[in-house]
C-alpha cells in the first residue's frame, strides 16, 4: 500500500504526498488520485477514505469535467430516447447555463451557484420576444430548471458528483408572486368563442382541418393526417403520423410524440362530414389541376395537393380569426378549450387522458383544464338551492 513521502516546497514548507489507486474510468483507464497534506497522517486518512469509498462503489473521482462539456455528453445520451425536436429544445432551455454556468467544473458546482443564477434569470434573463435582460417568466425558468436537474441527475448515477445541487432551488415566492402580478395569460376559449369560430369558417376551404384542431388534436397530428388513415365509412381517425416543424422553418415528420399519442378516435359527426366534403371537394380539384396537381395522401392540403404545415394552418386560423373579430388563440390552445368542455361535460378521467393522448389522468387535468369563475356557476346555482333561495325569490 502507498506510503506518504516527504517534499519540500519552494517556500521550505514541508508536505507530505502519495498516489491513490481509485480504479478506472468508463473505458478502463486506470484513474489515480494524488493527495498532498500537511502530515502524514493526514495523508494515510484519506488514503483510507478513497480506498474504503472505492470498495463501498460510493468513490467520486476528480475529474476536470466543466458543466458546458457535460451537458453536451448528456445531450447526446438523451437522443437514444427523445425525437430530436426535443434535443433541441432541450439545447434552447439550457442556453442560459452553458452562457453563466458552462465553465464551471462541474465538481465544484454548488448550489450557491445554480441559486445566483436563477434569481438572476428571473430579474433580468430575456434574450427574445421582449425587452432584452427584462423579467424572464417564472414558467421558462422552471423549465430551464428541470433540464439542469436532468443533467446533474445523471451525472450522479454516472458518479461524476456526489449529489444533485439543482435538485432543491426553485424561484423564489417572491419572484412568483411578481410573476402572477405582472403577466397577462392568454386564457383558452370559451365555450361560446369556439361555436362562433365554427359558424363564421363554415364556408372557408380549410374548415374540416380545423375541426380537428377543435376536437383536441396537436396541431402536429391535424398536419400529418393522412387519408389513409382517416375511415370515412366506419367514422375513425388513426392517429400516428405528425408533422412538426423545427426553428419554423423546416417540416419534421415522424410517429406520434408518445406511445400514448398513438390512438384512434371515433370522428363525431361534424368533422366527420366535413371530410367527407373536403375529400369530395380534393377530388374535383385534382380534375380540374390535371398534371399540376400532386396527389400526396394528405388531408391538409393546398388546391395543388401540397401539404400545409403547422405554420401555415396557424397563420390561415389567424387571419379566419381576425376576420371574425376573435380573440387570436394559438391552435395548440384550443387544445386547452377542447379538453376543458370534455372534462366539464363528465367525460371520464381516463377516457380524457386518452383522447388527449397522455398515459397519466392527473397530467391532462392538471395542465388543461383550468377551471374559470363561470365554470363554477352550477356550484353557485346548487348553494341556491341548498339554502333554499330560487331566482323568482332573488328577483
Amino acid at each position: 500500500m502507498a506510503e506518504p513521502k516527504r517534499i519540500v516546497l519552494a517556500n521550505k514548507k514541508v508536505r507530505y504526498r502519495l498516489m491513490v489507486d481509485a480504479g478506472r474510468n468508463e473505458n478502463g483507464k486506470r484513474i489515480q488520485v494524488t493527495v498532498t497534506r500537511d502530515t502524514a497522517r493526514e495523508c494515510r486518512e484519506e488514503r483510507d477514505r478513497i480506498l474504503h469509498q472505492r470498495a463501498a462503489g460510493t468513490l467520486i473521482a476528480p475529474n476536470k469535467i466543466t458543466l458546458g462539456e457535460w451537458l453536451d455528453e448528456w445531450l447526446e445520451y438523451k437522443r437514444r430516447d427523445v425525437e430530436e425536436t426535443t434535443i433541441r429544445a432541450y439545447r434552447l432551455a439550457l442556453v442560459h447555463v452553458y452562457d453563466k454556468l458552462g465553465h464551471i467544473r462541474l465538481q465544484e458546482l454548488t448550489e450557491d451557484h445554480v441559486r445566483d443564477f436563477v434569481d438572476e434569470l428571473v430579474t433580468r434573463g430575456r434574450r427574445s420576444g421582449g425587452e432584452q435582460g427584462s423579467r424572464l417568466m417564472i414558467s421558462t425558468v422552471e423549465g430551464i430548471l428541470i433540464r439542469l436537474r436532468g443533467a446533474l441527475r445523471r451525472a450522479v448515477v454516472r458518479k461524476l458528483v456526489s449529489v444533485n445541487v439543482a435538485s432543491e432551488v426553485r424561484p423564489s415566492l417572491a419572484d412568483k408572486k411578481t410573476d402572477k402580478r405582472e403577466r397577462s395569460r392568454p386564457k383558452p376559449w370559451t365555450v361560446a368563442e369556439v361555436q362562433t369560430f365554427i359558424r363564421g369558417i363554415e364556408q372557408d376551404r380549410l374548415f374540416a382541418p380545423l375541426l380537428l384542431s377543435l376536437m383536441g388534436l396537436r396541431p402536429a397530428e391535424v398536419c400529418g393526417q393522412r387519408w389513409m388513415d382517416v375511415d370515412l365509412q366506419l367514422g375513425t381517425l388513426d392517429i400516428a403520423n405528425t408533422r412538426t416543424m423545427i426553428g419554423n422553418v423546416m417540416v419534421l415528420e415522424k410517429d406520434t410524440k408518445t406511445a400514448s399519442g398513438e390512438r384512434v378516435l371515433p370522428l363525431p359527426q361534424g368533422p366527420w362530414e366535413a371530410l367527407r366534403r373536403f375529400r369530395a371537394q380534393q377530388a374535383a380539384e385534382k380534375l380540374a389541376a390535371g398534371e399540376a396537381y400532386t396527389d400526396t395522401g394528405y388531408v391538409v392540403v393546398d388546391e395543388l395537393g401540397m401539404p400545409l404545415n403547422t405554420r401555415q394552418l396557424r397563420e390561415h386560423a389567424y387571419r379566419l380569426m381576425r376576420r371574425l373579430g376573435l380573440r387570436q388563440v394559438r391552435l395548440y390552445d384550443a387544445r386547452h378549450a377542447v379538453l376543458k368542455a370534455l372534462a366539464l361535460s363528465g367525460v371520464p378521467d381516463v377516457v380524457l387522458a386518452a383522447w388527449a393522448g397522455h398515459t397519466n389522468a392527473a397530467f391532462t387535468k392538471r395542465k388543461y383544464v383550468s377551471i374559470e369563475t363561470e365554470d363554477m356557476r352550477g356550484a353557485a346555482e346548487a348553494l341556491d338551492a341548498f339554502h333554499g333561495m330560487s331566482p323568482t325569490a332573488l328577483a
